[in-house]
């Protein structure tokens, strides 16, 4: 007979990490430092508007300050320019979509164009492209120096997994892989990196925001990540998008 379920609660999982940030805020605040995270709201979504209440809430919590700017989509790209520049901001976030797939007079776009412009130093969702590139890339630290090899690549030194620095990944697919550390889906008797070795994966979805991103964590995790969406199934494997054969896509549809 399976065992029963069991309900995990998220407060027993975020618990120590919201201590971990409760106390780095603490400490800025001994030196007359408030954190500044600034959401911008464009799109005049309720959801997004509810989204932005418990991101206020969750801040208000953890001692940080969180200021919602609410403007015309049209006015965005110069409202987040003023947010970069302003030294009393530390942190910012756009709910997404503004554009959608609107195309960008900088080509590409639009919604990527701004994803790309908020800078490292204020990037709170890892949705930059230094950011992006690194999750991909199974670079986990942005302090990572790189070594230059023959032939003119560099590479990370250590394989990525070394620095002081973590680089940021986007927070819905870290909290679930943070869940399936909680539940001991990972092995912790492997070296890090490789805890997933010998796990199949199924995730449904591949967006930019969640689905993909996951499926690379995992991969680079060592497992074999089946990726579903309606344009097919991939087999994702460290650094590499394989199509899966007639008989694992249909095994999987059923």
């Amino acid at each position: 007979m399976s065992e029963p379920a069991v309900k995990v609660k998220a407060d027993d999982v975020a618990g120590l990490f919201r201590k971990e940030i409760q106390d780095i805020v603490a400490k800025m605040r001994l030196k007359g430092i408030v954190p500044l995270l600034v959401g911008f709201l464009a799109n005049g979504d309720i959801a997004a508007k509810k989204y932005a209440e418990w991101t206020g809430k969750a801040c208000e919590a953890d001692g940080i300050k969180f200021e919602v700017r609410e403007v015309d989509k049209m006015d965005l790209e110069s409202a987040l320019t003023a947010a970069n520049r302003d030294p009393l901001v530390h942190g910012i976030m756009i709910y997404y979509p503004c554009f959608g797939a609107a195309p960008s007079f900088y080509g590409g776009n639009m919604d990527d164009y701004l994803r790309d412009s908020v800078p490292i130093e204020k990037d709170v969702e890892g949705l930059c492209h230094t950011y992006r590139h690194h999750l991909y890339h199974n670079i986990r630290y942005i302090d990572n120096e790189d070594v230059q090899f023959s032939g003119g690549i560099s590479r990370p030194r250590e394989n990525g997994l070394s620095g002081t620095k973590k680089s940021l990944l986007p927070c819905t697919p870290l909290a679930i892989i943070k869940l399936m550390e909680y539940l001991k889906v990972y092995d912790e008797t492997l070296p890090l990196g490789n805890r997933m070795a010998g796990k199949n994966v199924v995730v449904i979805n591949r967006s930019e925001i969640v689905g993909r991103p996951l499926a690379a964590m995992l991969a680079n995790d060592g497992a074999d990540v089946y990726s579903v969406d309606l344009n097919g199934v991939f087999l994702m494997r460290r650094g590499k998008m394989l199509e899966a054969d007639d008989a694992q896509e249909g095994l999987i549809r059923k």
